[in-house]
């Protein structure tokens, strides 16, 4: 299954990023990005809430049950705890924002596939001989181009996701420096559309995002 996981996000390319979105509005939200094209989503651990263990393990098993054969993951992993409780909710893939070798070994161990963040060469070396599907080099958007390639210059044989600051404007500029895909947040679950209920947008901006994709 893991395999079957890793070889969908290497042909989808794009993870959207849901922060804080839960219950109806997390299911119209993933039902419109569907319809422009984009399968796969991360729904993350507030780590402020107290209750962010209940709170994701409850979106994963709503989407779970909701949009059957659909690959659906947890995001902002920091404990062995939030990694069982989204394995349990069904989650395949485990996606942190750090590099820690417990994490990605027991979310191997579990079968899923494994995405930490990283930001040095030794961060991602660390990541990948732990047994990391990806890494997610984060903050992309900060980090700026001419840091990503050469970092990326050495290490070209490890699979690499750009995460923290992409959007529309500049995904197709990430994408040709070598990345295998991207995280997006806030281009797609957007708070001011989710409010508005402006889900026809959401499909648009999904569409877009996959259009520009499809030609990288």
């Amino acid at each position: 299954m893991a395999q079957e996981i890793q070889t969908l996000i290497e042909q989808q390319k794009v993870i959207a990023i849901c922060r804080k979105v839960y219950g109806a509005e997390l299911s119209a939200f993933v039902s419109a990005i569907e319809r422009g094209g984009i399968q796969l989503v991360e729904v993350t651990f507030d780590q402020q809430d107290p209750h962010c263990v209940q709170k994701t393990s409850e979106a994963l098993q709503m989407l779970n049950e909701t949009f059957s054969g659909r690959a659906f993951g947890a995001g902002t992993v920091l404990t062995r705890d939030q990694v069982k409780a989204a394995y349990d909710a069904g989650a395949k893939y485990i996606i942190s924002p750090n590099t820690d070798i417990e994490i990605i070994r027991y979310t191997k161990d579990l079968g899923m596939v494994s995405i930490p963040g990283a930001m040095t060469p030794s961060e991602i070396i660390t990541a990948h001989h732990a047994g990391a599907d990806f890494v997610k080099l984060f903050p992309c958007g900060s980090l700026g181009a001419a840091y990503i390639k050469e970092v990326m210059a050495p290490i070209n044989h490890i699979k690499m996701m750009a995460v923290g600051g992409i959007n529309m404007e500049n995904l197709a500029a990430f994408m040709s420096l070598g990345f295998t895909g991207v995280g997006i947040g806030s281009s797609l679950c957007n708070r001011k559309l989710l409010s508005e209920n402006r889900f026809d947008q959401i499909e648009e901006n999904a569409r877009r995002i996959r259009e520009i994709l499809s030609n990288n």
